[in-house]
């Protein structure tokens, strides 16, 4: 049996290898010609081999995903490439590889709603440690100082937690993939480079305190918390600048995105999940989950399909789901002057 696998595994390989040489490996062709081959030689059960690639192209919707620790979001959007069997992927806001949780992932079409997803509030479960500063404000950096934190008081660490709440300037951490000067500020980093980056305007919309343990000896204070923020926050810069409020240095231990936008850690699948089936909420629910509706007549949505503009929309913030008479999600409309004009058009029944 073992050797039949091997056999199997090897044949896969050079099979595709064979489709890499010529040329034929592109998006649904490249899993479902793989198949076919394996298929065809009668070598290997190619579900088995391909590791659980979906046949077929999977439609365009989006894929909420629990990333595992250690894999970048990038990582993520390969893994999904394949599973989906499609290069048109991208993910909407990238998680650290040390953080887990929520990681919204749009395939062909919905890639094009990613940048709405991308500002949204979110929301995340960490641990800070009082008592120690790393270069990297995370756990994965060496600790370049701290003083003891036995002295800190709860009552002290919860007035330097409600000092951070609010409309706040954050300077983000310097280890990121901020670009300075066309490069990224991690890289002149580990280069050996110190880099300084600007505050910008962030909102903390929640710090809340869940635990306040002492370890070490009591010579450091672990943090439970839950911070709502805006895009752009960095959980890292809070844990750095709690500690230097309190005088005695911070830096992030545990991370966990628990929500982006309207999409939940409940909703979220991890990657063994996803390899035996993927879940795929549909453009048209994205519609409806990111955006205030309105429904088109058969009028309107023609107007809408040619990039035509129509009457106003009712509200006035923001894109629009606007909406044919099937239910099918049209095109995104937003008012300017005396009338809404299209944002993006999705045209129906259009090229994955």
């Amino acid at each position: 049996m073992l050797s039949t696998m091997a056999s199997g595994v090897a044949h896969a390989a050079w099979v595709i290898s064979r489709i890499w040489l010529t040329g034929t490996l592109t998006t649904w062709a490249g899993a479902e010609g793989i198949r076919r081959m394996l298929s065809r030689t009668g070598r290997g059960d190619p579900d088995h081999i391909l590791g659980g690639v979906n046949a077929g192209q999977v439609h365009s919707g989006l894929i909420i995903v629990d990333k595992p620790q250690g894999w970048t979001s990038h990582d993520v959007v390969g893994r999904l490439r394949r599973l989906a069997g499609t290069r048109k992927v991208g993910h909407a806001g990238t998680l650290d590889p040390m953080a887990t949780g929520v990681l919204v992932v749009g395939i062909n079409r919905a890639t094009r709603l990613l940048t709405f997803i991308v500002g949204t509030t979110k929301t995340y479960t960490a641990t800070i440690r009082l008592g120690q500063s790393t270069l990297t404000d995370d756990a994965e950096g060496e600790v370049t100082g701290g003083s003891i934190a036995a002295a800190v008081t709860e009552e002290e660490i919860r007035a330097a937690v409600a000092a951070l709440i609010g409309e706040i300037q954050q300077v983000p951490s310097s280890v990121s993939a901020i670009k300075v000067k066309g490069e990224r500020s991690y890289a002149r980093v580990r280069s050996g480079e110190e880099v300084h980056l600007p505050a910008r305007p962030v909102t903390i919309h929640r710090f809340d305190i869940h635990a306040i343990r002492r370890v070490s000896n009591g010579r450091l204070q672990d943090v439970d918390v839950t911070v709502e923020c805006s895009s752009g926050t960095y959980i890292r810069a809070l844990a750095r600048d709690l500690g230097a409020a309190l005088g005695v240095g911070g830096h992030l231990t545990a991370l966990r995105r628990t929500q982006v936008g309207p999409y939940t850690i409940g909703q979220a699948r991890t990657l063994e999940q996803l390899a035996v089936e993927l879940d795929v909420l549909s453009l048209d629910d994205a519609g409806r989950a990111l955006f205030s509706v309105r429904e088109l007549s058969d009028t309107e949505t023609a107007d809408v399909s040619h990039g035509r503009k129509v009457a106003p929309n009712e509200d006035p913030d923001g894109p629009v789901a606007a909406f044919a008479p099937d239910g099918t999600l049209v095109a995104l409309l937003e008012n300017r002057g005396d009338a809404a004009r299209t944002v993006l058009v999705f045209a129906p029944g259009g090229k994955e």
